[in-house]
């Protein structure tokens, strides 16, 4: 029997079917008792090979109207007892046109369009290779993290989801290119990058630029709240000015309203919590020419008890620093920044970031030393790796070890730094150009 390989249905004559319009019966075979499971064996079959009838289908424990059939369309004998039954499909289009003038293509398509699953793997292919082809062009191709992301999209087929579905990837794209921002309104970023005040507002691309967001700053992809927060400030996006806060105890400044607060709270060793908002109502100055930066609260806490107004200026980054901390940290124009956080992976990566962004930072209290003190016990030093530049043996030591150290466990340390610093009063010019250059004392130690 010739094989004859039909158009799609969309393409055929529907005068070459005028027999099939006179025989409405073939309309009520895919609910045939007969006829169901062999075309659905056949629908199975079509997609995934294009449209080819010169294969067959086999169906399997078939049953008396499915084996009657068969021997109808193949004119051989099948057994009652037949455990498996195979038919080309070549036969069953011609059995279909000698009977009711319909070829098999046409009576699947009747109902629901027959799919080309190669035809739609080569065009998702193309249009896949074309996103990874333009992707590769990002000013961020050369780093590591968007390299892994992007092959992380690839094999897990996010990609291809992501072509099926429609979405706008090279809007992930151009998000990209566009950051780090400089300490911009999300919606105001969107709008001048995706011509949309809410597209990164929720939906499938929001979820696609944080993935990518978290691969940069390797952190799990956050699913809301603080997380999220502190993802999108960390490349200069600001979700919302009141939300975007830092931590401050005894950071005088001058400068309008918020500049007469930190002074006074100053002056009575009260701490402060102020906003991105607060810090954008006026040009601020902090008239300080020192900074100690911690990550946990417990340590400002610990110095609000233990110091007072006698302790020198603190600020508290809780984590991933804010837009809001480094809004504050702009107005300090040359002050020698003394930057620490947890010894963990996390930790390092953020003090390493802080030495490169701020040219008078310095680490306080994060080498090798500190480390192997405490380290004798603790939580799970988890996530990759990061280097240490300002002390490079400190990595080595913290694989080796295997070990966090949070900063609650140096808390007695660190108030005895702060409680020096209060009593030496302002650093002098030459000691913060020492500092600022890797010199002694705390700048040194870290």
């Amino acid at each position: 029997m010739s094989v004859r390989p039909q158009p799609p249905t969309d393409q055929a004559d529907p005068a070459s079917r005028p027999a099939a319009q006179s025989d409405p019966g073939w309309r009520r075979l895919p609910d045939d008792p007969g006829w169901r499971r062999l075309l659905t064996a056949a629908r199975r079959s079509l997609e995934r090979t294009g449209g080819r009838l010169d294969v067959a289908v086999t169906l399997t424990a078939p049953n008396d109207e499915e084996r009657v059939v068969i021997i109808g369309i193949t004119g051989a004998h099948r057994s009652a007892g037949s455990a498996r039954l195979s038919v080309r499909l070549a036969d069953v289009d011609d059995q279909l046109r000698a009977v009711h003038g319909v070829g098999l293509l046409d009576l699947l398509s009747a109902t629901v369009p027959l799919r080309n699953r190669p035809a739609e793997a080569e065009r998702e292919a193309r249009a896949r290779d074309g996103l990874l082809t333009l992707a590769r062009e990002s000013r961020h191709a050369a780093a590591v993290w968007y390299a892994d992301w992007l092959d992380g999209l690839r094999r897990d087929g996010t990609l291809t989801r992501a072509i099926r579905a429609g979405l706008p990837f090279r809007d992930v794209l151009r998000v990209l290119d566009a950051l780090p921002a400089p300490d911009e309104p999300i919606p105001v970023f969107a709008d001048r990058v995706l011509d949309d005040t809410k597209a990164l507002a929720e939906g499938p691309l929001r979820g696609l630029v944080l993935r990518a967001l978290a691969a940069w700053q390797q952190v799990p992809v956050p699913t809301g709240g603080e997380p999220e927060r502190a993802l999108w400030e960390s490349v200069g996006l600001v979700p919302d000015d009141l939300a975007s806060q830092v931590l401050v105890l005894n950071l005088p400044a001058s400068g309008g309203l918020l500049g007469r607060w930190l002074t006074e709270a100053a002056d009575a060793g009260v701490p402060m919590r102020i906003t991105l908002h607060q810090l954008r109502l006026a040009p601020l100055t902090l008239t300080c020419d020192e900074i100690f930066v911690c990550e946990n609260p417990a340590v400002l806490r610990a110095a609000t008890a233990a110091l007072g107004a006698q302790a020198p200026p603190l600020l508290c980054t809780e984590g991933t620093p804010s837009v809001a901390v480094h809004a504050l940290l702009r107005s300090a124009h040359g002050a020698m920044i003394r930057w620490r956080n947890d010894l963990d992976w996390t930790g390092v990566r953020l003090t390493a970031a802080a030495l490169e962004r701020y040219p008078t930072a310095v680490p306080w209290r994060m080498t090798t030393t500190e480390y192997e003190t405490a380290a004798v016990s603790g939580t799970a030093l988890l996530g990759a790796p990061a280097r240490t530049p300002w002390d490079p043996t400190l990595s080595d030591v913290m694989r080796r070890a295997g070990r966090a150290v949070m900063e609650e466990r140096l808390i007695d340390l660190l108030l005895d730094d702060l409680r020096e610093a209060g009593r030496r009063g302002p650093v002098a010019a030459e000691a913060r150009e020492e500092g600022a250059t890797g010199g002694g004392g705390l700048g040194r130690a870290g």
